[in-house]
């Protein structure tokens, strides 16, 4: 079965179990033994979310940054086991579930490890460093009979989910567009850098991992990683990957082509990723566009969807659908006059609140928590399941190899391949350097 029909048939409702894991299916009362990779902005969120949940229980937290594993020992009230080397905590026969929060070029490979080593995953977006990594990701975890859930929370706001359902039930009429707008003021660029404590030669090496070698340098990590190709995808597979997860969540649908423009026009500093992007992404019926710019206080961001009907426009705080104005009869075509609102049969609806910022994170992030514990125990797939979280970040993915390329790629998300672009194709895949490969290679199944 293709990438594609795996996705939509994974996103269609929760997966049947086999026998073998119907046998492991737990106590509803039963505590997860949990073990935390990574204790840093979103980290520490979770960490705080899973230690909040009355059947689990915090047993270790892996961070290469001491003062950070020395905050996360803290907050689990020590009584968790630290390690620097989270391969360690893996070898922990008592850990039942891990939570990956580390930089984005960890992710594929921590997750595939931990399924490895038996472990259950809750993994941060973006779920991957390069698009391959999705499929290596489902391979082990499909091997090993693992639930993965992938950090994409949105997925468990309640306004995300009636925006599925008025979507998927026609409210909007057809979909032809959505926009997805996202703006932040880093501005001067580089700020005085998180981490002051330099890393250890040991310490950098775990750091960097299967990236490839270069000499610390503190502006690189903590959470400055974002602004380098080698670590990460910038913000287009930081922030896209939330709205984009939503569209493709709603429509069941996968991009066919995606252009993109883009670069370093603001930002000072020795950064890579781009400040400001500009892309489309075509699929079946519709189109996406994408919008980024950094250094522009004041800005909307958020998600818009436009349909024949009208337009529904979500965020974090709210929900809002806007009618569309019927065309007048030709006979009546306005004339420079005040506009003439005509009702449409899609109804204004803004059903949710705004809610102060803690709040609104923890309407999704402690729902999507409790889905994963909830899947850890019944062993059923998870509200943001593997393949589905693989589309979107091979999406995102597209979006900086067209940027990069400037130019159109093609995309057969069925097959996993760019279609006729063979130096586009090469950038589906990074090189693990050793000896991170062959930890990959003994973790994959074999052929």
């Amino acid at each position: 079965m293709g990438d594609r029909r795996r996705f939509l048939k994974g996103m269609a409702g929760a997966g049947v179990m086999s026998a073998a894991a119907y046998r492991n299916v737990r106590g509803a009362n039963e505590r997860v033994q949990v073990g935390v990779i990574g204790v840093g902005l979103i980290g520490k969120r979770h960490l705080i979310d899973f230690l909040a949940q009355p059947d689990v229980e915090v047993a270790a937290v892996s961070e290469v940054y001491a003062p950070r594993l020395a905050e996360g020992l803290a907050l689990a009230g020590g009584r968790a086991a630290g390690f620097k080397d989270f391969r360690r905590m893996l070898e922990r026969r008592d850990l039942d579930a891990v939570v990956v929060s580390t930089p984005d070029h960890w992710h594929a490979l921590q997750t595939i490890l931990a399924c490895a080593a038996g472990k259950d995953v809750y993994v941060e977006k973006p779920l991957t460093h390069s698009v391959d990594e999705g499929r290596w990701m489902i391979e082990a975890a499909r091997k090993h009979k693992r639930v993965v859930q992938v950090g994409t929370q949105q997925r468990s706001g309640k306004q995300y989910q009636e925006c599925r359902d008025l979507i998927r039930g026609g409210h909007l009429g057809e979909l032809r567009n959505a926009r997805v707008t996202a703006f932040r003021n880093i501005s001067p660029g580089f700020s005085k850098p998180v981490g002051e404590e330099p890393l250890s030669a040991e310490e950098w090496e775990l750091w960097l991992g299967p990236a490839p070698f270069v000499p610390f340098d503190k502006r690189r990590c903590i959470y400055h990683f974002r602004w380098f190709w080698d670590y990460s995808g910038g913000q287009t597979t930081n922030l896209l990957s939330h709205d984009l997860d939503i569209v493709q969540w709603v429509t069941g649908k996968t991009p066919t082509s995606v252009s993109a423009v883009g670069g370093r026009y603001s930002l000072a500093g020795i950064g890579e990723t781009p400040d400001l992007c500009e892309a489309v992404l075509e699929y079946p019926g519709f189109v996406v566009n994408w919008s980024n710019r950094e250094i522009c206080g004041g800005a909307r961001n958020g998600l818009e969807f436009c349909g024949t009907k009208g337009r529904l426009l979500i965020d974090r705080a709210k929900l809002e659908v806007v009618p569309d104005r019927q065309v007048p009869p030709d006979d009546q075509i306005p004339q420079f006059t005040a506009p003439r609102r005509v009702a449409s049969d899609a109804p204004p609806r803004t059903p949710a609140l705004a809610r102060d910022g803690f709040e609104q994170v923890r309407d999704q992030f402690v729902p999507h928590v409790r889905n994963f514990l909830d899947c850890v125990k019944s062993r059923e797939q998870p509200l943001s399941e593997l393949e589905s979280g693989h589309q979107t970040a091979a999406s995102c993915h597209l979006v900086n190899i067209a940027m990069k390329l400037k130019r159109t790629v093609r995309w057969d998300a069925e097959k996993g391949q760019i279609l006729g672009d063979p130096e586009a194709a090469k950038m589906l895949r990074r090189e693990y350097r050793a000896p991170w490969d062959r930890e990959l290679r003994a973790a994959l199944p074999k052929g």
